[in-house]
This record gives structure tokens, sequence and C-alpha cells, in this order.
């Protein structure tokens, strides 16, 4: 199909994922056997070491050439984004319990499950809430184009 676009580099690098996979659970299973005390197979094995671990690079470096290739459409994913405005909940359920409201999970829990939410229907929650009409303005102006909660400090954690 000629407007098909595929993957290549991803598709490479799992090919190369397996096959270095493979390698490796097989060295892992080998070598800590030997049947004999003159058992020479585990120095033939050891020659392909580099063979599994090249595997492994060529598949990493795919995935980097891949990934540098790949451009995320930022108009079509704000506007996927908008159209699900439930990921909000987790955002009003933190203000609502640092504003000491009790059960704010179940509360969020028993709005959300089950039915489609809409920016309309949020509102309508939010109006609903008995909070001061600042964190009401405050949770009003939460959208998913614009919560991002933690994650922006998850991304850039250090490990110590």
């Amino acid at each position: 199909m000629p407007q098909k676009v595929n993957p290549i580099h991803f598709e490479n690098a799992e090919g190369n994922l397996g096959l270095a996979n493979a390698m490796l659970g097989f060295f892992s299973a080998k070598l800590p056997v030997s049947r004999l005390q003159r058992d020479l197979s585990d120095s033939t094995v050891e020659r392909n070491f580099g063979v599994a671990l090249g595997h492994g690079l060529a598949a990493y470096r795919s995935v980097l050439d891949g990934l540098s290739r790949a451009a995320v459409d930022e108009a079509a994913a704000g506007a996927e984004l908008e159209l699900h405005p439930e990921v909000l909940a987790e955002g009003i359920q933190t203000i609502l319990r640092r504003e000491g409201e009790t059960g704010p999970y179940e509360l969020l829990s028993k709005f959300t499950r089950g039915r489609e939410i809409t920016s309309a229907a949020l509102g309508e929650f939010i109006d609903g809430l008995k909070l001061k009409p600042a964190v009401k303005a405050e949770l009003k102006r939460l959208s998913p184009l614009n919560y991002t909660g933690l994650s922006k400090k998850l991304a850039e954690k250090k490990e110590s």
C-alpha cells in the first residue's frame, strides 16, 4: 500500500531486541550449568556475547532514530484532549482535598464512572459543590490543555 508509512525503525528495533533477548536468555540458562568438568561449549557461547549486545545496541539506535523522526500533531492532540474533560477529575479531587472536602475520591468517582463527561456537565458539577466562589473559579479554570498535575515534576525527577 503506497499510502502507508511503515514504522520501519521501530520494527527493526523490535526484531533486534527479540534476537538480543533470546540470546541473552539462552546465555543465562546455559552458562550456570556445566555438564562436565571440561565442558568447552561455554567458550563457544561466550564468543557470542558481542553479537547479543550488538543486536541490543542496534535496536536502541533504531528506537532513537525512529523517535527523532516522529512528530506530534499538537492541534490534533489538543482537540482530542478537549474531548475528554474527565481527565480533570484528579485535579479537582486534589483541590477538594486541599479545601477539606470529605470524600473527594468517592464524590468524583460517583460523578465520572459509567458516563460520558462533557465540559458543561463538569461545570454544573462544580457549581453544585459547596465551595468558596474563588475555589469554584479555580476549578473552572482547569482545562485538559492546562492541567498537568505532577507530570512535569515526575518527568524531570532525577534519581538520587
